[in-house]
Order: C-alpha cells, then structure tokens, then sequence
C-alpha cells in the first residue's frame, strides 16, 4: 500500500535459539507516531534491528516505504539507547552530526557543502549549533542526546525509529524532547520503542505492546486487555493521558 511506511508481515527471530519475536505484524502508515512499549526482553530493541535491517528475521519479512530495509537506509534516521561514548574520544558534535550524512555519501568520502549545511541545520534544529566545536564527551547526557538527534536528522530522514531516548535524561528535558517529536511528525514517521507511558500517551497517535507477540492500537490508548496480554500481571497504564491502575489478581 502507498500509505504505508512499515510493513511487518509474520516475523518471528531467536537468539541461540530461544525465541525473541513470534509471528510478528504490524503495519505503520506515513505520519504515524507510533510508541513501542513492554516488558524488559519483550523484544522491542531487536524488532527495531530488524526495521533498521541490523536484523534478519528467521521468518516473515519487512518493508520500508515498500522496499526492503536496506535499500532504505539515506531515508532511515536512528537513535540508539545508548548515546554514552568514551569520553575521553577526540570527536566533536559537529563530527557526530555528520555521521547521519554516511548512508547518502555513496561511494565518495567527502562530505559536501550540501552535507554541512544539513548538519548545520539539524543542530540548530535541536539548540546545539553553538556547542558544535565541543567533544562530545564534554556534554551533558541531554546534550549528548540532542547530538544523536541531530545526527540522525542530518540524514534527512523519511522515517525516525528512536530507542528508549528519554533514558538518561532529566523529566524537565523529556518533556521538552517530546514537544520536539510532535513537531518534527508533521513532516517524518516517527517509532519510539520507550516505557515512558505518562509522558508518551499525550504525544503519540498510536501504541503498541510487545512481549514476543505484538498488540497493536490505533489510537493513543493502551487498554486493559493489551497490557495484560503484554505484561501478564497488574501495571499501572495510561489511557487518553490519566493515569490508573488495573488492579486485578495475578497469580503466580
């Protein structure tokens, strides 16, 4: 369909033989703002490896924009949940930014003026332009995560998969970073693999629940029955932005 910008059609994987993802579908239309949520080695990081086409599935396959995940990659922006880097590494957030313009360098390996101006752009975009000299491991965890934004905008991406990036970040920058989101989705898909659910249901368009099997909603909403599909005990969970709990027994 050419309204779509994902496309999961049964896919299932296993590390070592001991299943991660099984029969694994989802479809993510263009504009989308989607929230991946679930249980730690549920399996949301490595179904966002096999979008990125870091991963292969055993089985099924997977679509970007209706060609396979690595025929897309100068379309791909990504940012990883673990931005923390050796401090004491000799490169700048300017140098950072310009990693997000590799996939379009092609078989050249320099970058352009054109490849510098949308680095420019895309630090100005996250307030980080006039740290742009600065070595990375100088910065604040926030700061290092709007570098990593940066990065991947610079690419000029069609699609933005984020994982976990409000994780070492203070709540006043979580909220600030979501504002971002929201604006930036009036021009690119967005996934955010995050359990911040609080934060997340006022932003998002879409939710989904993934532990080996995924429950998808259209809607902002994670309801009682995928949470418990998901989690298989009592959570706390938001719906249309309130916070409540489900309080039913869970038995061992």
């Amino acid at each position: 369909m050419e309204d779509l910008a994902v496309e999961v059609r049964n896919v299932s994987f296993a590390y070592d033989g001991h299943p991660v993802l099984r029969d694994v579908n989802l479809e993510i239309r263009k504009g989308e703002f989607l929230a991946v949520m679930g249980p730690n080695g549920g399996g949301k990081t490595t179904l966002l490896k096999i979008l990125l086409g870091i991963l292969k599935p055993a089985k099924g396959s997977v679509l970007l924009f209706g060609k396979h995940p690595g025929e897309m990659a100068h379309k791909i922006g990504y940012v990883p949940q673990d931005t923390n880097i050796n401090k004491e590494f000799p490169i700048s957030v300017m140098d950072v930014t310009l990693m997000g313009r590799l996939a379009a360098l092609g078989s050249g390996w320099r970058y352009s003026a054109t490849d510098r101006l949308l680095a420019r752009q895309a630090l100005e975009r996250v307030k980080m332009w006039d740290y742009r000299h600065r070595p990375v491991g100088r910065l604040s965890g926030g700061q290092r995560q709007r570098v990593f934004i940066a990065r991947a905008l610079a690419a000029n991406p069609a699609i933005l998969f984020m994982d976990e990036p409000t994780a070492s970040v203070d709540k006043e920058f979580q909220t600030e970073l979501f504002e971002f989101l929201k604006e930036l989705n009036t021009s690119m898909t967005i996934v955010v693999v995050s359990h911040d659910m609080a934060v997340l249901s006022s932003y998002v368009k879409s939710v989904a629940c993934l532990n080996q099997t995924l429950y998808y909603h259209d809607a902002a909403e994670i309801t009682d029955e995928m949470m418990e599909m998901a989690y298989h005990c009592p959570v706390e969970l938001v719906a249309h932005g309130m916070p409540h709990r489900v309080l039913r027994r869970h038995e061992d």
